[in-house]
């Protein structure tokens, strides 16, 4: 007991805070006073420390914003947006109507081979578009005559001798055409011919009056016979009919070579010489046509003697196969 009652004599350092300057200070006391004010203010310090903890945390949320909140929208961009594609169109009646057409001359030679059957479903799906024409008055519209014409189908018994593959051996004919200069009224008829060796054309030059909203007037002035433009290669079918009768040409195909070289060295010449040109006249000079249909791409004409005349425009997709 002597030893503990020394032991509480001793000298004991202790710690306090000092409010004012907000540092701590170490003086000596003996003081019980300052020890139980100590632990009052740790004790004190302890229990705020537990307050603040025992505090509800705060909460956080998600929450959807509009677009009104955050601004206006931006615009996407174009290269990201599809492009709606629109519907394809449904074909018109006339457009119809003149496949229809076009499709019955499949086989006919130009109206050269047709049967009668077809020539009658001819003549109807002509008729109705006649009475649908988009251009009732043709000479008033000269612009959209204007150009060159494609000959299809026709009647026009004329003709019929140029169409027969049996007239003229070894040549074929590969087009017949009309072209139309609306500026200076004139016309040209234009037949290509196309053989082994060469291809050449005969033509005829006209002038046309106007003599009504859907009649013209045609005077011929010349025929030509164009140069002959030799060919670089020679193709000889197998064999060629004529007059009835079919004639083997076999054997001349060991020929070709020599004629192809022959051909070849003359060209130049052939071609370097001008067009034969010959006057027209009688009562062949006039004549006169009817337009009775007329687009973009299709004409329908009647001539002398009821024949029937149907173009289609160069370069129209209703050329196409």
């Amino acid at each position: 007991m002597a030893s503990i009652s020394y032991f509480n004599l001793l000298p004991v350092k202790r710690f306090c805070i000092s409010v004012q300057n907000s540092k701590f200070t170490s003086k000596p006391s003996l003081s019980p006073v300052n020890v139980i004010s100590f632990s009052a203010k740790i004790a004190s310090q302890n229990s705020n420390l537990n307050n603040e903890l025992s505090k509800p945390k705060q909460k956080f949320s998600v929450r959807a914003v509009s677009d009104d909140e955050w601004g206006p929208e931006k615009e996407p961009d174009a290269s990201a947006v599809a492009v709606a594609e629109e519907p394809p169109t449904e074909p018109s009646e006339i457009d119809i109507l003149k496949k229809q057409l076009v499709d019955s001359f499949y086989g006919t030679n130009r109206g050269l081979t047709a049967s009668s059957e077809t020539r009658a479903e001819i003549v109807e799906l002509i008729t109705q578009l006649e009475a649908k024409n988009p251009t009732p008055a043709p000479t008033e519209a000269l612009t959209r005559l204007n150009g060159k014409w494609i000959l299809a189908y026709t009647s026009f018994a004329g003709l019929f001798p140029l169409l027969s593959r049996g007239t003229l051996p070894l040549v074929t004919l590969e087009e017949i055409s009309q072209t139309i200069d609306s500026e200076n009224f004139t016309v040209q008829n234009c037949v290509v011919f196309a053989g082994p060796l060469a291809t050449t054309s005969i033509s005829t030059n006209a002038k046309f009056e106007v003599r009504s909203p859907q009649r013209v007037q045609i005077k011929f002035e010349e025929g030509i016979i164009g140069t002959p433009q030799l060919t670089d290669s020679i193709v000889l079918p197998e064999n060629v009919e004529f007059l009835g009768q079919k004639i083997d040409l076999t054997p001349f195909k060991g020929l070709l070579s020599s004629v192809q070289d022959t051909a070849s060295s003359v060209a130049k010449t052939i071609s370097s010489q001008p067009p034969l040109k010959f006057p027209i006249s009688g009562s062949r000079a006039e004549s006169w046509l009817l337009t009775t249909y007329l687009d973009d791409d299709l004409r329908i004409s009647r001539g002398d003697g009821g024949s029937i005349f149907v173009l289609i425009k160069a370069g129209s997709p209703l050329l196409s196969p």
